[in-house]
């Protein structure tokens, strides 16, 4: 990588200028990571996924030291809080220091519209980056499924005989999919006779915006994750009357509709940190993406945590503004994952101070 011929121009012809050729093997990133080849999982010759049993493997290690990247406040094309995390990496590793990247992953909704991919930009991006851009490792539409599975058990459960009494006006869970499609925000759905579902108003969220996005972040583990995805709060119930009284209204969650489990092993793989690598290739992980404005903004404490096990120092980020991304990083995701970030560093360029 030392032997590329630096020159300015669009993210990616700079991308595609190292992209494949002058790539390392996603192996030797694994290497350079302190991840054995036996937890490494590959997608293709430059991205892997590391197994989470590494975690536990390397639980008697000393962790590295936490850096934060915020910035003062967010404006519509976004302010290089990505782009300054992978050049602090790099210049890190420029020196000497044995450094690792811990990233979230990109939304088809700002990658299509006016941000465009979170790759970083310029010499202080990831790659493979049209890939970590797109469909990745199939992390999001992993966990779209699940979140529609969850949605349509729902409605079935209700065709079947609604046992479990969900009011269809009362119900709070949305579909998703992972695109700015406006048409979809609010719809009426189950129309064309009993057959096809009871008529009641919808609607689509943008699948970083579903709890189980926010939930798979949040999870230490299968088992973890299994048991958070079992406390979603669905709907509630349809009150009623006896003898006189009406009964409480009360909330109906994923487990009570045994949807967890289904869940859990539709996401089994989207657990699972995703590796990949900047242009000067500084392993980076790229896993999870919850926004900040409904989550906690950050990528997944699994990632974190092994990252900090694998180097001396981790540069992240958190999504938004320091009032809102860092915030939610200090009491959401720290509170968690048990984490104390040693550095913050604070983005602030003419477009926000304006």
């Amino acid at each position: 990588m030392a032997s590329i011929q630096k020159f300015i121009g669009t993210d990616i012809e700079i991308a595609q200028a190292v992209y494949p050729e002058h790539a390392l093997h996603i192996n030797d990133v694994a290497k350079k990571a302190g991840i054995p080849e036996e937890y490494i999982e590959h997608y293709g010759k430059y991205k892997a996924k590391v197994d989470y049993n590494f975690l536990s493997k390397t639980s008697d290690k000393k962790d590295g030291k936490l850096i934060l990247v915020t910035a003062i406040s967010p404006t519509p094309a976004g302010e290089g809080k990505t782009t300054t995390t992978v050049g602090v990496s790099d210049g890190l590793s420029k020196i000497g220091k044995k450094v690792m990247v811990a990233l979230r992953e990109p939304s088809l909704g700002p990658v299509f519209g006016v941000k465009g991919g979170a790759a970083g930009g310029g010499w202080a991006q990831l790659i493979p980056m049209e890939d970590i851009n797109l469909h990745f490792t199939g992390d999001f539409h992993a966990i779209g499924a699940a979140n529609n599975l969850l949605a349509a058990l729902i409605d079935n459960h209700i065709y079947q005989g609604n046992k479990l009494n969900i009011d269809p006006r009362k119900i709070t869970w949305r579909r998703c999919v992972d695109m700015n499609d406006r048409q979809l925000r609010f719809i009426v759905d189950g129309l064309g006779g009993k057959a096809n579902g009871t008529p009641r108003e919808d609607g689509f969220d943008i699948t970083v915006a579903s709890e189980v996005m926010a939930i798979l972040c949040l999870s230490s583990g299968i088992e973890d994750l299994k048991e958070r995805l079992g406390r979603i709060i669905i709907g509630y119930t349809a009150k009623r009357s006896f003898d006189g009284k009406q009964s409480e209204e009360l909330p109906v969650t994923a487990a009570q509709l045994k949807a967890n489990g289904a869940m859990a092993a539709l996401l089994k793989d989207a657990l699972k940190p995703n590796l990949v690598q900047t242009l000067e290739g500084t392993p980076a992980f790229v896993h999870g993406g919850p926004f900040a404005n409904i989550a906690h903004g950050c990528n997944s404490i699994m990632a974190t945590k092994m990252a900090l096990k694998c180097a001396d120092y981790v540069v992240t980020e958190a999504g938004f503004g320091a009032d809102l991304g860092a915030e939610k990083f200090i009491d959401i995701k720290c509170r968690y994952g048990g984490l104390i970030p040693s550095a913050d560093l604070l983005v602030a360029t003419v477009t926000p101070l304006k």
